[in-house]
């Protein structure tokens, strides 16, 4: 097949749209963005599904305290179809209800994918208004498998504020603009863009330096959707899976709510 052939994607039913969270490395908290996200969507009164895509590294279990929790599951025409797992309203689906969570997944890339292909398509989602798909870091099989196989209205780069993880987020923001698989690309997240002790809410300390985000956000003429701050409770929230405690903060809470207006905002844009 001649590479550059328009690649026919699927549309999911009854999920109106995809979102992608992505990042250039791991340990900037994507997870958590994309979690809070979800969990900002249902809080508004969308129709939300959160699919961990991060097969090497599923981060929803521990997020939502679901460690020890299985998906039901039912025979449908021949196949056995999920039941995703339901938390703060969120439809939950992870590879990590499937596996010990000490125990390493030795996929290659062609069975990493159709693992993913099977929990996206066999999973009962009904009727969403948003599917938030957090992915592995960096670039890979599990990015290309879902730009290939189905309609992505947006994706969503999350990085830190430090100058000096540009580099790698630049290669995530190439890749979803390769003009044959890429998909929108909505904006830049910068998380922990400072720290603020949740006893002092005015006091901003820019522990893990200082515009990382905006230099991003101009250098590829994209907007800046958020900047997420970061305390001393959040990792004790999400660490005890008491994500819906996470805007109990005013700062993490603006932060959010910034970044759901901001989605809403671009999406339109690019409609127009």
């Amino acid at each position: 097949m001649n590479k550059h052939q328009e690649i026919e994607k699927t549309k999911l039913p009854g999920i109106k749209n995809i979102i992608i969270v992505a990042s250039g490395k791991g340990g900037v908290g994507k997870s958590t963005v994309a979690a809070g996200l979800a969990i900002s969507l249902a809080m508004e009164g969308y129709s939300t599904g959160l699919m961990d895509a991060d097969l090497y590294g599923p981060s929803t279990p521990v997020l939502f305290d679901l460690l020890n929790e299985r998906p039901d599951a039912e025979e449908k025409e021949g196949k056995t179809i999920l039941k995703p797992i339901i938390r703060f309203g969120i439809k939950l689906m992870s590879v990590g209800f499937f596996i010990n969570a000490r125990q390493a997944v030795l996929w290659r890339g062609p069975l990493a994918s159709n693992a993913l292909k099977q929990l996206i398509t066999e999973t009962a989602w009904g009727e969403l208004d948003y599917l938030i798909i957090d992915t592995p870091p960096g670039t890979g099989d599990i990015h290309i498998t879902l730009l290939q196989q189905y309609e992505i209205e947006g994706v969503i780069i999350v990085t830190t504020p430090q100058l000096i993880a540009l580099s790698d987020v630049e290669k995530t923001i190439g890749m979803f603009r390769d003009e044959h698989v890429g998909a929108p690309v909505l904006g830049i997240v910068e998380n922990m863009a400072w720290f603020t002790p949740a006893k002092h809410p005015d006091e901003k300390y820019f522990l893990f330096g200082q515009g990382g985000g905006e230099a991003l956000s101009k250098s590829h003429t994209l907007p800046l959707l958020a900047q997420i701050p970061v305390n001393e409770n959040i990792c004790s929230v999400c660490d005890g899976g008491r994500l819906n405690e996470l805007f109990n903060d005013k700062g993490v809470k603006e932060g959010f709510d910034q970044l759901l207006k901001g989605i809403i905002h671009r999406k339109a844009e690019l409609v127009n």
